[in-house]
């Protein structure tokens, strides 16, 4: 009997999932690191912007990359502490990112991947029914700081990967420069927020731009896409539920 059987057709689900767990985080840094090759290389800087519990973080140093991973949950920052503190390649920033430096009011799910700063986005996901069962009721005073600070710090980076809970145009707004690559996360039922942002990236440089849907962590088409066939894929998409995905811009080839 194969190990996958056993732990689906003897065990309690719950020690099933806890004991398959090193397997799965094996399986998922192989397909994400393999994916962010298109990006990336040995020794490239890039920033991990929402860093959670660190999972693209574990996969930016696969590839030997210097990590600068911004995160502003005081209990997910812990765990980043307690899984890279030691590690002088990735650079731990306790905040948040966003158009300006200062303060603001993070508000934090039980579900702390759905933490968010945009009260807008919590509105139009508890609305659209994708998070009709989640909550939001805690609250957490965070610092902010912006892409441009983190850059004049850290140094240019290769790659910035932004992932939010619809903040992510706030988080464009406070870079006034080109980066090589990044990607956003696209909720399609709050499509000003992506809007916006590409809005931004076209004043910055010329950038082309591709969906990776879900956590699939391929290309939906091997073609790149212009700004206005990108446009025209948010407004098909507005308002879907049921789907999601990141949103890659990349500088064109000069």
């Amino acid at each position: 009997m194969t190990f996958d059987r056993f732990l689906h057709w003897w065990l309690p689900p719950a020690l099933a999932w806890r004991l398959d767990k090193p397997r799965r985080e094996k399986r998922e840094t192989a397909a994400f690191t393999a994916f962010y090759q298109n990006f990336l290389t040995k020794g490239d800087l890039c920033f991990d912007i929402g860093a959670n519990l660190g999972n693209r973080t574990r996969c930016f140093r696969k590839l030997e990359c210097e990590v600068v991973a911004v995160e502003p949950q005081h209990s997910c920052f812990q765990r980043l502490k307690k899984l890279h503190g030691n590690d002088s390649s990735v650079h731990l920033v306790n905040q948040a990112v966003g158009r300006e430096t200062g303060e603001a009011t993070l508000h934090v799910s039980p579900d702390h991947v759905l933490s968010s700063l945009s009260t807008e986005f919590i509105q139009r996901t508890q609305g659209s029914g994708r998070f009709a069962n989640s909550s939001w009721d805690g609250t957490q005073r965070v610092g902010l700081t912006t892409l441009d600070q983190l850059i004049e710090q850290f140094g240019m980076p290769r790659f910035i990967k932004i992932d939010v809970e619809g903040f992510e145009s706030e988080v464009l707004a406070g870079l006034t420069q080109a980066v090589p690559a990044l990607s956003i996360e696209w909720t399609p039922e709050f499509p000003e927020n992506t809007r916006t942002c590409l809005s931004h990236l076209e004043k910055l440089g010329d950038y082309e731009f591709n969906v990776s849907w879900g956590e699939s962590m391929r290309f939906s088409k091997p073609s790149w896409r212009s700004l206005e066939s990108m446009l025209r894929l948010i407004d098909e998409f507005e308002s879907e539920t049921q789907l999601f995905g990141d949103i890659y811009a990349r500088l064109r080839a000069s």
